[in-house]
């Protein structure tokens, strides 16, 4: 849904300009900046809308020293800083489907089971040589369901220092439970 520009007035009342003064050219270097930025087309649609709501929200605080473009690509660049924040605050929780470990199991699939047992083994041997830092984090994660914001808070670090452990404590675990040499 689009709000009607109209609807937004006049950015200040010592100002002659306002969001009605955009183009429609500038409307679309808006939108095509938000969409070059942002991939998925729903969210930029969002974080547009969110753009015009923040210009209207804040137009007293348009004091006119950039064109009025420029001030809104600014308030969209602040707003999509602060989506992808968001995003990445949290990661992505992968659940194990127990409808495709069923579905292998009738079939009586053992190498399947075997690979899957083996893998297992890894990860947990691997996971028990890991530095000290980096399996508190990681256990600190599980319990806070993935939390990067609460595993930093019950650990009292910086969440900056969650990220990069469980960064580089997935690469080692990867290394480890997808390498053919490693026993």
């Amino acid at each position: 849904m689009d709000i009607p520009i109209d609807a937004l007035g006049h950015l200040s009342p010592d100002s002659h300009q306002s969001i009605l003064d955009l183009s429609d050219d500038h409307q679309k270097k808006l939108r095509r900046f938000i969409h070059k930025r942002v991939l998925n087309p729903e969210d930029a649609d969002d974080l547009l809308q969110l753009t015009y709501l923040e210009a209207w929200r804040n137009k007293d605080r348009f004091s006119g020293q950039a064109t009025l473009s420029t001030w809104m690509c600014g308030i969209a660049q602040n707003l999509i800083r602060n989506h992808f924040r968001r995003l990445y605050a949290k990661p992505v929780h992968c659940e194990f489907d127990e409808a495709l470990w069923h579905g292998q199991e009738d079939s009586h699939n053992l190498d399947w089971e075997f690979e899957v047992n083996r893998r297992l083994e890894r990860t947990l041997k691997a996971i028990k040589h890991l530095p000290l830092e980096m399996r508190k984090t990681l256990y600190a994660s599980l319990q806070t369901d993935g939390s990067y914001q609460d595993t930093a808070d019950v650990l009292e670090i910086p969440i900056g220092t969650v990220r990069s452990r469980l960064s580089r404590a997935r690469e080692q675990l990867k290394r480890a439970t997808h390498n053919p040499l490693h026993p």
